[in-house]
């Protein structure tokens, strides 16, 4: 019986997890991924935990436990980064961040002891890189997607000329980003550290993920990230830039919580983008490299470095897949003879105004808005408003103009803007 419950309580917390747009298939391996990470005890309590921000005194009652206790558990949770929290106007926030990017990955930004971080990694590696249920739903379940590429702000430089001049906004720079956040922290690259516990991973350096805003502050209070000032983060950038590494950060214009610097052997979407032979696991960036077939060499260092496998010679022509390129440059960087240069798309990538529009726009490609507006699924009501809303949204001419793409960029964006 005990055992019964016990996996009753992981159950629970699978469902709560796949309540948000970002959510987590079940198999055997998740559930022991759970049991790593959370005790039955935690497993049970935040199954009831809603899908936004909540306090500590929502906690108690959705859990029916009084608020001191609960306090203890959501301390004791945000110590070891499964939640995050901050304070505003006196009162502390808790939130569930999704499991990627979130508290799966924070799970391995830094070196630890509490758990047997080595099997950890190795549940890892089984649920994200040889199952594929997880990948499948993170990166192809929404035309939403949760990252996106910036663009190696080196290669800018070297495309600009008279004839081809680019315009580049201040959210699809990674030194933007940077200069723009309040806090910044630092923490062990999960996918390669993850790697690293199957023999898989590569030598580019570990210690260089970036979060940043209350999510960086939140980090660093548990001891997940390391606090830094700007100038040691942009010493990182270029640090990531010579070793060819491609940033791929939060899909959101404003206040971005992560960028990643990240291998095409290692990062999870880079990966998952070569497996199924699309770099639609990502947004990429309004740029393209652009081939002067009279000036390339057949040197290959372009080939070689493409994180996509996106560069190939084709009868000995250098041929660019644009279905696999990221436009993110780093091969017009390391092209020596300027055989390469960026050039804008014809048509721009829409990127989410912020966290709350990508997550609204994920709902809607889900059919989940409903789970999001009435949040409380513990009330029948609750229940019964979310599944009107969900099939009210799922019809034809409600689905059309949802799909509609000025409703989901302009007119959702400043409608969330204004909460």
């Amino acid at each position: 019986m005990g055992h019964i419950t016990s996996r009753n309580h992981y159950e629970n917390l699978v469902a709560r997890l796949n309540r948000f747009p970002q959510g987590a298939p079940p198999s055997e391996t998740l559930f022991k991924l759970l049991s790593v990470l959370f005790s039955e005890e935690e497993a049970q309590f935040v199954s009831l935990l809603p899908v936004q921000a909540f306090t500590a005194d929502i906690a108690s009652k959705r859990a029916k436990k009084p608020v001191e206790e609960c306090e203890t558990l959501l301390d004791g949770l945000a110590s070891r980064a499964i939640l995050l929290d901050w304070e505003k106007n006196g009162v502390r926030y808790y939130i569930l961040p999704p499991p990627m990017a979130g508290w799966i990955e924070f799970s391995m930004m830094r070196v630890r002891e509490d758990i047997d971080q080595h099997s950890l990694g190795q549940l890892l590696y089984q649920y994200m890189n040889v199952e594929e249920d997880f990948v499948r739903d993170l990166f192809f379940g929404s035309d939403t997607k949760i990252v996106r590429a910036f663009v190696n702000e080196e290669a800018i430089e070297v495309s600009k000329s008279d004839d081809n001049i680019l315009e580049i906004m201040d959210y699809q720079r990674a030194t933007h980003v940077i200069n723009s956040s309040e806090h910044i922290g630092i923490g062990v690259c999960y996918c390669r550290h993850k790697m690293e516990h199957v023999g898989k991973d590569c030598d580019a350096p570990k210690e260089i993920c970036m979060t940043f805003g209350n999510v960086a502050d939140s980090l660093i209070r548990a001891g997940y990230a390391r606090r830094v000032e700007k100038k040691e983060c942009l010493d990182l950038l270029d640090m990531a830039y010579s070793h060819n590494l491609v940033q791929i950060g939060e899909n959101s214009m404003n206040h971005v919580s992560f960028i990643c610097n990240c291998c095409g052997c290692c990062c999870e979407a880079l990966l998952a983008a070569k497996k199924f032979g699309t770099s639609a696991t990502i947004a990429t960036t309004n740029f393209l490299p652009n081939v002067h077939v009279d000036q390339c060499t057949s040197c290959q260092a372009c080939v070689d470095i493409c994180p996509m496998d996106a560069l190939s010679f084709v009868d000995r022509v250098l041929t660019l897949d644009e279905d696999m390129c990221l436009g993110c440059g780093v091969c017009v960087r390391n092209c020596a003879f300027e055989a390469l240069s960026l050039v804008e798309k014809k048509s721009r990538m829409i990127t989410p105004v912020n966290g709350a529009h990508r997550v609204v726009l994920m709902a809607i490609d889900k059919g989940m808005l409903g789970d999001l507006m009435f949040d409380n699924s513990s009330l029948a009501s609750h229940r019964l408003m979310a599944g009107v809303v969900n099939a009210i949204l799922s019809m034809p001419p409600a689905k059309q103009l949802l799909a509609n793409q000025q409703i989901r960029s302009k007119y959702l964006a400043r409608m969330i803007e204004k909460l």
